[in-house]
């Protein structure tokens, strides 16, 4: 394997930490009263955008040295990928210094990550 697959390999694992860190933190306050957005969410968020924007740059390059190996990303599978994570970074961003969030944000939280683990899972 070459250099950017290993980049690419380490920047896979980070960006599944990240998602599946953002999805544990939120679920984590499933039982809590006045629900918030988790410290870590955020940067949990932000972490998986970054590490996900690299992956993107890194495929066509890899692409070119070894094109079957690294097939071409489906542009419409990354679109609407990036666009459920600028929705959660945005309800991320809007209500993270508020002392309480609505159920209805916390379970559209909960109900985005899931669908862009979903996304990543099974659309390929």
């Amino acid at each position: 394997m070459t250099a950017l697959g290993w980049v690419n390999s380490v920047l896979l694992v980070i960006h599944i930490l990240s998602v599946v860190g953002l999805l544990a933190l939120l679920l984590l306050q499933f039982k809590k009263s006045p629900r918030m957005v988790p410290s870590g969410a955020l940067h949990s968020a932000l972490t998986a955008l970054v590490a996900g924007l690299a992956m993107v740059g890194l495929r066509t390059p890899l692409h070119s040295e070894n094109a079957d190996k690294w097939p071409l990303l489906n542009n419409g599978w990354v679109s609407v990928k990036f666009a459920v994570l600028a929705v959660i970074l945005i309800l991320l961003f809007r209500n993270s210094k508020k002392p309480e969030i609505k159920n209805s944000v916390w379970l559209s939280l909960v109900g985005l990550t899931t669908f862009n683990i979903l996304i990543a899972s099974f659309w390929r």
